[in-house]
């Protein structure tokens, strides 16, 4: 059947992990600078656009290719995160424009919820490479202290977690363009 013209082709696509890791390491770098007061308050703005639209958007994005590419851990992850930074953009600037109130209950429970989620992907981790295990015992390390409450802390160690997503981002593209 080789001359079917109904035959059906595989399909092959670039990695969509080192877009991935760019697009929350970027996202995790701009809000932990604004956490660890390193900037004014009115960068806000700055940090909700790359949250909907790099952090959020192209990261679910390269979650739906890790799908295509059958890599469950890496679908689950940038799909997952690419959702957290949607949600919190619209959060904020629901906030912004005074749409609702997010009561800091509220807000604390998005958190746990989150330190959850990245607690088991923190385990998952254990299972690909040394540097995705670093990426997630920063990320929980930056999550528990939102948890509890110290931003600075927090925005520091999101800075430390953005740093490492994109050595790992760069990891990935260097492999390919360089064949190592």
């Amino acid at each position: 059947m080789a001359n079917n013209v109904y035959e059906i082709k595989e399909s092959s696509i670039a990695d969509p992990g080192p877009l991935g890791l760019a697009c929350f390491a970027l996202t995790t770098f701009v809000l932990s600078v604004k956490n660890a007061a390193l900037v004014p308050g009115e960068a806000l703005s700055m940090v909700i656009a790359c949250a909907l639209f790099y952090g959020g958007t192209a990261q679910i994005l390269a979650g739906m290719w890790e799908f295509k590419k059958n890599n469950v851990f890496g679908a689950t992850a940038f799909t997952s995160y690419g959702a957290f930074w949607v949600s919190w953009g619209f959060f904020e600037i629901g906030a912004l424009l005074k749409w609702f109130v997010v009561p800091p209950q509220a807000a604390l429970l998005f958190l746990i919820a989150w330190t959850i989620f990245t607690f088991y992907m923190w385990i998952g981790s254990f299972g690909t490479n040394k540097a995705l295990v670093v990426v997630f015992t920063l990320l929980l390390a930056t999550f528990i202290l939102l948890d509890i409450g110290n931003h600075v802390a927090a925005g520091y160690c999101g800075i430390v977690t953005a740093l490492a997503a994109w050595y790992t981002s760069a990891a990935g593209i260097y492999n390919t363009v360089f064949g190592r």
